[in-house]
């Protein structure tokens, strides 16, 4: 008895300090997001406003609506073509025979690995030369080939649950593979290719060195970069600017994990447990 009251002690315990270890950044966040001075700790002097909020939403300098609009795009456009992509390879690795399939999936493993920052030289100079450099097409493409990957790996483990049994019977029965795929497979594993958009979705949306590099000024450059570029009028670092556009744009990325976390936990531990 006395054990497992101190297992429950424990475990409290280590929740509370993960709840204070996770949420105290974003409190801090929103502290300084609404003060007037973000060094009232210093002068001892807090003023609640919201004008950090209206500023960065109506001074046209900031762009702050612009770099929202651009990632929602980009994020968006990506996720949905990577998600068919990889559902499209998906099914192939899974079902069908082919010489070098286990080296496919081994070297799509192996090249995720690489860090962004080995290729990023290479692909500015490509981007340049093919004049892409600021528009959505220098981030789209990139992020697709990014993001594919983790998206093949997690519809894998959606498709290697479905038996090959109802593939067989819809080819009986006259189906082609494209049929089954569309009418068949992918109605079935609908819950995993929700989570595969919204987890790329997420990803896209959260990237920063790609569209530090590969972009160049508001038409383009998403969120996380142009936030990091806001500039006060003498050159200092508007703390209050920046908190307050990290937390308008920290909203969609908060909803879609509250409002589908059950199929995002899904899509990431999907195949986890061998049934």
């Amino acid at each position: 008895m006395k054990e497992e009251r101190l297992k429950k002690i424990i475990l409290y315990f280590g929740l509370f300090f993960l709840l204070i270890f996770c949420l105290m950044p974003v409190c801090w966040m929103i502290v300084i997001s609404l003060s007037k001075s973000p060094d009232f700790l210093i002068n001892g002097n807090f003023v609640l406003t919201i004008k950090n909020y209206l500023d960065i939403l109506k001074v046209k300098n900031l762009h702050f609506l612009d770099y929202l609009k651009n990632s929602l795009i980009v994020s968006s456009i990506t996720a949905i073509f990577s998600t068919i992509i990889a559902a499209l390879a998906a099914y192939a690795i899974s079902r069908l025979n082919f010489p070098g399939k286990i080296f496919i999936i081994l070297s799509v493993l192996a090249l995720s690995m690489l860090p962004q920052i080995s290729i990023i030289g290479y692909l500015y100079e490509f981007m340049s030369d093919i004049g892409l450099i600021n528009t959505y097409n220098a981030l789209i493409f990139p992020y697709i080939a990014w993001c594919l990957p983790l998206g093949l790996w997690m519809l894998l483990s959606y498709f290697s649950q479905i038996p090959d049994e109802i593939d067989k019977a819809a080819l009986i029965d006259g189906a082609n593979r494209l049929q089954i795929l569309f009418k068949i497979i992918l109605p079935i594993i609908l819950p995993g290719l929700l989570a595969t958009i919204l987890l790329l979705f997420i990803f896209s949306f959260n990237e920063f060195l790609f569209a530090l590099m590969l972009t160049t000024d508001y038409r383009a450059r998403t969120i996380p970069v142009g936030i990091a570029l806001f500039e006060g009028l003498h050159g200092e670092i508007p703390w209050g600017y920046i908190m307050a556009a990290s937390v308008i744009s920290s909203i969609p990325v908060i909803l879609i994990a509250l409002f589908f976390q059950k199929y995002i936990i899904q899509g990431l531990t999907g195949g986890a447990v061998k049934e």
